[in-house]
């Protein structure tokens, strides 16, 4: 029985998987030939200064979201490769999937309803693999599971 996984890791043991199923029965699908990601937060904190702090502020972070930017290539015929370059016209609640992301160790966490903004859709040079690159960002609090 393998133990729980330690140490340094490549990052492509990162993985990514949108949901091709419906909202009520999700089928989570790996990305094929996504090639590099980022993730940033956006964090909301009140700032306050209080009088028995003598001018040295206090702070609560309130609110946070997060954005991953990931970067591939656009894969025809590839189930979640499809499902993601699919929203490139939808707007709204039309532009929402759910999304996860695996992480090395085995955890996950999941993004319901997921805004996912297309930024880079079948373009480039004419000797270039067509890209896709897109946002995932976060629509309400992602569900962390640990790694089991």
């Amino acid at each position: 029985m393998e133990g729980k996984k330690s140490g340094v890791f490549p990052v492509y043991e990162n993985q990514f998987q949108v949901n091709t199923g419906t909202k009520e029965s999700a089928t989570f699908t790996d990305i094929k030939d996504l090639e590099s990601f980022s993730v940033s937060f956006d964090n909301s904190v009140e700032e306050w200064n209080p009088f028995d702090q003598k001018g040295w502020k206090r702070r609560l972070m309130t609110a946070k979201s997060v954005t991953i930017s990931v970067s591939g290539k656009r894969h025809l015929g590839d189930a979640g490769n499809d499902a993601i370059a699919a929203l490139a016209l939808k707007n709204g609640r039309d532009a929402e999937k759910d999304f996860q992301w695996t992480f090395p160790d085995g955890a996950k966490l999941v993004f319901k309803e997921a805004v996912i903004n297309i930024k880079d859709f079948m373009s480039g040079d004419s000797t270039a693999a067509a890209p896709l690159s897109f946002d995932i960002m976060s629509n309400g609090k992602p569900e962390y599971t640990p790694a089991g």
